[in-house]
Parts: structure tokens; sequence; C-alpha cells
């Protein structure tokens, strides 16, 4: 590695420790562990308008938790000092939120290591995705400490009245739709390019510092 190297990428691993990085990534590793383990399970959605009988794999359901995870990385320290800085530390964000999307994606894929199908594993993507969009949204509204709001503000209708009389799942209840639904897919990308841009393209609230408090 040369030495031209070596300080910006000490600068980038410096900043990912300053933003818990490590740490969320075990966390969600753990996480997707547990997923892989009982991979061949479904979860049953609690429908309260209508007496359907509509479960979803549980390996399509865990990425709501990854998005949630990772998204907290998006906590700054030094928010105020980012104002401020030039270029590099827009560069290091850029970076920072393709990791995140690609590591989310990984943990998406880890449990066909137990079995779990093609389908499935298209539909995990497709959520840890759309999911994690929409925990930047909220890490970037709210503040980071507060990312987990719109996932589950979307994920909790969907698994109360996401399922039509019919047995299929309502329109905008896009996460438990099949692997090959094209609005679903289109929906989980463009929150995920939001998300991800917003991330990665704005400097940090001032605010944050104070959500240690």
């Amino acid at each position: 590695m040369s030495s031209s190297a070596s300080p910006g990428l000490r600068a980038l691993l410096a900043y990912g420790r300053s933003r818990n990085v490590p740490r969320a990534a075990l966390v969600a590793l753990a996480v997707a562990v547990a997923a892989t383990v009982y991979a061949g399970q479904q979860v049953p959605l609690p429908q309260l308008r209508h007496l359907t009988d509509y479960s979803v794999p549980l390996a399509a359901v865990v990425p709501v938790v990854h998005a949630v995870v990772l998204a907290t990385t998006t906590f700054s320290p030094m928010a105020d000092l980012e104002h401020t800085a030039a270029q590099p530390m827009r560069r290091h964000r850029v970076v920072h939120m393709t990791a995140v999307l690609l590591y989310a994606t990984l943990l998406a894929v880890l449990p066909m290591a137990a079995g779990a199908s093609a389908e499935v594993t298209v539909a995990a993507v497709r959520n840890v995705a759309g999911y994690l969009g929409l925990a930047m949204i909220g890490a970037r509204l709210f503040g980071s400490g507060l990312a987990w709001l719109p996932p589950l503000a979307m994920f909790g209708p969907t698994l109360l009245a996401g399922v039509r009389w019919d047995n299929t799942p309502e329109p905008w209840a896009w996460s438990i739709h099949g692997p090959h639904s094209t609005p679903a897919a289109i929906t989980a990308a463009a929150l995920c390019t939001a998300g991800l841009c917003l991330a990665a393209t704005t400097t940090p609230r001032r605010a944050e510092r104070e959500e240690q408090g």
C-alpha cells in the first residue's frame, strides 16, 4: 500500500469507528446468522381485517432488522465539524453508504447457505434495500436514534393489514409481495436510492450530537 493511500485509509477507518460501524455490523451479522439457522421458518401475518392464512419466509422479514441496525451508523459525533468539512468527508460518506448497501445485501443472501430458495433470497434482497432506504430517510429526518421509525411505520401496518380478503397482498404492502413483483421491486429501489443518496450527500444534522444525551 502506498504512503499516499495509507492516510486516506486510516481516515476512512477512523470515520467508520466514530460511527460504530463495527458494532452495528456485528449485531446485524448475529441477526443474519440466527435467520440462517431458522431459514425454513414461516412468519404468519396476524391480519386484523380478514380471516386469512398468509405467511412469509422469516428470511424475508429479518431484513427490517438489518436495515434499522445499519442505519444507526449514520450518527455523527462530530456533526458541527462535518458541516464545515470539504469534499473528502463527502467521499467518506459515499464509501460508507456503498459499503452498508453491499453488506446488507450479503446478509440478506446468507440464508441461502441453509437452503433458502432463490425466490426467498430475491425477496429478502428487495426488502433489505427498501427498508434500508426507509431507515436512512428516518435517520436524516429524525436522527439516527429514530432510524427505526419509518421502517416500523411501514412494516407494522403491513403485518396487521397488508393482506386482502382474497389472501393476496395489498398493493401498498410491497415487502410481502412475491419475489417477481415488479411494483414491489420498483418501490424498494426508489426507497433505497432516495435514502442512500440522502445519507451520502447531505451533512449530518447538528442536533445529532445531542442524541447521546
